[in-house]
């Protein structure tokens, strides 16, 4: 069974920079996709990013141009760089992962909180 763990979640101000990680149990080669989701309180969940074994990454129009998803295949990690980070951006953070099977793996999410 896959397991992906997230971490670095926190407490930041505003216009702060905060980075997650996420640890995939095995290669991230055999993903098709990875990506970070969100669910703020009394929301639904959301797509932050994704990132494809082949293609472009897709952001959602929210936090376009302020995150961006980092891999790292030698350590079967992504990062999510959180750039000038609002209150709006307050919610847990899911790492995702999508295998050439159509199965979808979830972490157990990392809570972000920006607040002054």
């Amino acid at each position: 069974q896959v397991q992906l763990v997230e971490s670095g979640g926190g407490l930041v101000q505003p216009g702060g920079s905060l980075r997650l990680s996420c640890a995939a149990s095995e290669s991230i080669f055999s993903f098709h996709a990875m990506g970070w989701y969100r669910q703020a309180p009394g929301e639904q969940r959301e797509l932050v990013g994704r990132i494809f074994r082949y293609g472009s990454p897709i952001y959602a129009d929210s936090v376009k141009g302020r995150f961006t998803i980092i891999r790292d295949n030698a350590k079967n990690t992504i990062y999510l760089q959180m750039n000038s980070l609002k209150p709006e951006d307050t919610a847990v953070y899911y790492c995702y992962a999508g295998d050439t099977s159509e199965r979808d793996y979830w972490g157990k999410g990392t809570l972000v909180t920006v607040s002054s």
